[in-house]
């Protein structure tokens, strides 16, 4: 007989596959490259599979299975991967697999052993693919789906994350200067500067970063076509033990690597690739667009301690400030739980009750100033 802890069991077993199978199935209707959509299919029919297992036994313990109903992470994804494509939310996903493929662990049905085995092949496929997010080669299609019958930059995070330090940092800031008791015209005037002066050091900072890492990856390019240049069967011989750790057999990785290093200019892009792990399309993206986004995000989050102040003053101004932040901290918790896959609820809560009292202590603060300079 099952107890009532088993049966719980089953039902978030049933509903966790569920959600897979729906947002694998919602990445192929929008996957433009056939071949990893097929993959997803293949993915999301497994998860069915899963699914239709927990579904029978618990018909089989007598217990009503419910329509199935998406998660709203699941219903989010969905939307995102619709809007943006499915790599804008590739990477969020191989985090969530990298977290599922040990939750069959100790679980002791026969059919979660194999189960195991599925999520632990499903980590490594979205592992792979927030890697390449470009998409898969015909050859990297055909080991995924072999292994899968034999037995996951971050846009998302970097967006809620950007947008979480504009609302505290202002909304800190205003409630600091609100608390020295000044008038709500300078209040006003403060967070605009706030915001101006954040999102542009944000942006700089960005900036910096992203062309940095272009430059470190143009000079190592530079060095490896130098390489090329002066001892190619070096190089040849280094492409080929990349191949064999690949898993191909020595006498083909030496054949592949005399193929590639036939074309000095296909050479060096797959050298770059392979060797350093960098994509010379790329370089790590464009700095201008780093930068921009960065600013954006962070005057999203910044601008919304501040706009009460355009049509409240004094204490209503302070608590409409508030109340503004304290809803866009609990969207911001919320929404991180699309990359950690715990409570909406109870994240968004938290998030609210840091940034009151971070807002706190900064009012506190400034009020004890302004007291001391009155």
């Amino acid at each position: 007989m099952l107890n009532h802890e088993d049966i719980k069991r089953y039902q978030g077993n049933r509903q966790a596959e569920r959600d897979a199978q729906t947002l694998y199935r919602c990445l192929a209707e929008h996957e433009e490259n056939p071949d990893l959509a097929a993959v997803y299919r293949k993915l999301s029919e497994t998860e069915g599979g899963h699914a239709d297992v927990w579904e029978d036994k618990l018909r089989q313990a007598d217990v009503t299975v419910p329509p199935y109903r998406p998660s709203w992470r699941t219903r989010v994804l969905c939307r995102m991967a619709a809007m943006f494509g499915p790599s804008f939310v590739v990477p969020t996903i191989a985090g969530i697999e990298r977290g599922a493929k040990s939750e069959y662990d100790g679980q002791p049905e026969p059919e979660a052993q194999a189960m195991s085995a599925h999520e632990r092949t499903h980590a490594r496929v979205f592992g792979y693919l927030a890697r390449n997010s470009n998409g898969l080669d015909g050859r990297a299609v055909a080991r995924f789906e072999g292994r899968h019958r034999g037995a996951g930059g971050n846009a998302l995070r970097a967006g809620v994350l950007g947008a979480n330090d504009g609302l505290v940092s202002v909304f800190s800031l205003v409630m600091g200067v609100a608390g020295a008791g000044v008038g709500s015209e300078t209040i006003l005037l403060t967070g605009l500067a706030g915001l101006l002066a954040g999102a542009i050091s944000m942006a700089l900072g960005e900036w910096l970063s992203v062309q940095s890492a272009r430059e470190l990856y143009q000079h190592q390019i530079a060095i490896e076509a130098q390489e090329l240049e002066e001892n190619p069967s070096e190089e040849m011989e280094e492409l080929s033990l990349i191949y064999q750790a690949k898993g191909i057999a020595p006498d083909s990785a030496r054949a592949m690597a005399e193929r590639v290093l036939a074309d000095k200019d296909i050479a060096l892009k797959t050298l770059a690739r392979e060797e350093l792990s960098i994509d010379p399309a790329e370089l790590g993206g464009s700095a201008w667009e780093a930068a921009l986004t960065s600013f954006l995000l962070f005057a999203l989050g910044a601008v919304i301690p501040v706009l009460p102040y355009l049509f409240f003053s004094g204490p209503q101004g302070i608590l409409a400030s508030a109340a503004a932040s304290a809803l866009g901290l609990y969207i911001i918790g919320a929404a991180i739980t699309l990359m950690t896959g715990q409570s909406a609820i109870l994240s968004g809560l938290r998030q609210v009750a840091f940034g009151l009292a971070a807002a706190g202590v900064t009012f506190g603060i400034g009020h004890l100033i302004g007291v001391s300079l009155g």
